[in-house]
C-alpha cells in the first residue's frame, strides 16, 4: 500500500514509489527504488523534496521503522553495559569502502545501460527524443563520480561485445564529468560536458549493423564508412533540439590538435574545449576496454602511451585528465621496490603516487605469493612504485579479480 510521508521519516529499507516535485529536478535515475544508501536520504533532503510515497508491502513500513529505531536504541543501551569476563569480544570483518562503491557502481551501470540502449534504439527507429530527459541519468552519474570516481569508471571499463557502445557512453560521460570538475568548470558547463560524453557516439546507432557487430578489425573501406558517425549523430541532435555545445562534442570528438583528425580537420583552439576533453576521454576508455580484435591496455600504460602521442591531445587538458584518473588508475599492474608485482585497487587520497595495492607476485621467486594489501600512503610504508608493468609480458589475463571482488 502506498503511503505519503515527510522526508524526515525516511529510513533505509523503505521502497519509494514517487518523489514529490518535478522528476527533472530530483537527483535520481528512477522515481521508484529501494532506499539502501544513507547518502540517498541526504540527496533527497538537499534537493528540496518535502514528501515521498512509499510502498509498505515492498519495503519497510513506518510502524516497522519505529520498532526498528527502538530496537536499535535498546541495543545501543545494552552495549554500554560492562561485559562479563566470560563474554568473548568478536570483531566483525567489514568490506572496504571501495568494495561497497564498486558494488554500487555495478548495480547502477546495469540499470543505466538499459536507458542508454533505449535511447539508441529510438534513434535507429527514427523516433524523436528530448536530450533534456537525460538530466536524471547524468545527475546520477555525476553523483557517483563525486562520491568515488574510480569505482564507476572501473566498472564501466568492463564491457561485453554486445553492450560495448552503451557502456562506453556511460564511461565517457563519467570521465567528462570528472574532468570538468578537475578543470573547475561551472555547473552548466559540467552538465554539458556530461551530456556530450553520453551522446558522443550516438551516430553509431545509424551505422550499418554488420559494421557495429563485426568481431574483427574494420577494413579501410569499413572504417571510412564508420567515420561518418560524428556527422550523423550531430544531425540527429540538431533535429531534436540539443544544445550547440553538445552537438559540437558529437561532431568533433575525433578531431586532433595537429589537424589530422576528422571530420573537419580542425586545428588547436579551433576545436572547442569540450570537444578536446571528449577526444581524451573517448580514446582512454576505448583503449582500456577489451575488444574482440584487441586486448585492453593496462590503464597506467594507456596513460603513458597517450602522453607520448604528439599532436593528438591538448596537453593542458591531458595533464588535468591524468590528475582525474591517476598516474596509476585502478586495475594497473605495477612493479614495487620490494621486487614484487601488485594491482592498484584504490587511488591515493593525497598523492597520485601512493595508491592502495594488492601484492600477489614475487619477482625474486618468479611465482605467486599470498595476496596482501599495501597502503602506500601509510607512514610505516617503506615501499615505492618503480613503474608500470605490462600484464601481457607476464601472461596475466585476470587482474580484474583483485579489485572487482564479485568476479
Amino acid at each position: 500500500m502506498a503511503v505519503k510521508i515527510p522526508v524526515k521519516e525516511l529510513r533505509l529499507g523503505m521502497f519509494i514509489v514517487k518523489l514529490s516535485g518535478s522528476w527533472i529536478k530530483h537527483p535520481f535515475l528512477r522515481s521508484s527504488f529501494l532506499l539502501e544508501d544513507k547518502d540517498d536520504v541526504t540527496r533527497i533532503i538537499q534537493s528540496g523534496i518535502e514528501y515521498v510515497m512509499i510502498d509498505e508491502e515492498k519495503g519497510l513500513s513506518r510502524s516497522s521503522a519505529k520498532q526498528k529505531s527502538k530496537a536499535v536504541a535498546d541495543k545501543v543501551a545494552q552495549s554500554t553495559k560492562p561485559k562479563k569476563e566470560s563474554e568473548p569480544v568478536v570483531k566483525k570483518q567489514l568490506a572496504s569502502p571501495m568494495d561497497a562503491e564498486v558494488d554500487r557502481a555495478r548495480l547502477f551501470c546495469n540499470a543505466a545501460k538499459a536507458q542508454v540502449k533505449a535511447m539508441y534504439d529510438d534513434v535507429r527507429l527514427g523516433k524523436a527524443f528530448d536530450p533534456d530527459t537525460t538530466r536524471p541519468l547524468i545527475a546520477e552519474i555525476d553523483a557517483m563520480v563525486q562520491r568515488n570516481t574510480s569505482a564507476i569508471l572501473s566498472v564501466a571499463r568492463l564491457k561485453t561485445h554486445d553492450d560495448y557502445t552503451y557502456m562506453h557512453s556511460i564511461a565517457v560521460c563519467g570521465l567528462m564529468l570528472s574532468l570538468a570538475r578537475q578543470l573547475n568548470l561551472d555547473e552548466e558547463q559540467t552538465r554539458l560536458a556530461g551530456l556530450g560524453g553520453l551522446m558522443h557516439d550516438l551516430g553509431k546507432a545509424l551505422m550499418p549493423v554488420d559494421l557495429l557487430n563485426k568481431l574483427g578489425k574494420l577494413t579501410d573501406d569499413e572504417f571510412i564508412a564508420m567515420k561518418k558517425h560524428p556527422e550523423e549523430g550531430a544531425k540527429v541532435l540538431k533535429d531534436n533540439g540539443a544544445e550547440a555545445e553538445v552537438i559540437d562534442v558529437v561532431m568533433h570528438h575525433h578531431e586532433r590538435i595537429d589537424g589530422s583528425g576528422y571530420p573537419d580537420g580542425l586545428v588547436g583552439d579551433n576545436i572547442s574545449m569540450l570537444a578536446r576533453m571528449a577526444a581524451i576521454c573517448d580514446v582512454y576508455d576505448a583503449v582500456t576496454s577489451q575488444r574482440p580484435y584487441k586486448q585492453a591496455w593496462d590503464p597506467s600504460n594507456a596513460i603513458k602511451a597517450m602522453a607520448q602521442w604528439e599532436g593528438h591531445f591538448d596537453k593542458k587538458i591531458f595533464a588535468a585528465f591524468v590528475k582525474t584518473v591517476g598516474i596509476y588508475p585502478v586495475g594497473s599492474l605495477v612493479r614495487l621496490s620490494s621486487q614484487r608485482l601488485g594491482v592498484v585497487v584504490e587511488p591515493g587520497i593525497d598523492s597520485l603516487l601512493k595508491p592502495k595495492i594488492k601484492v600477489f607476485f614475487s619477482l625474486r621467486s618468479n611465482a605467486p605469493i599470498p595476496v596482501k594489501t599495501i597502503d602506500m600512503a601509510a607512514p610505516s610504508c617503506q615501499v615505492t612504485i618503480e613503474g608500470p608493468e605490462n600484464p601481457d609480458k607476464w601472461g596475466f589475463k585476470t587482474l580484474d579479480r583483485f579489485w572487482q571482488y564479485w568476479i
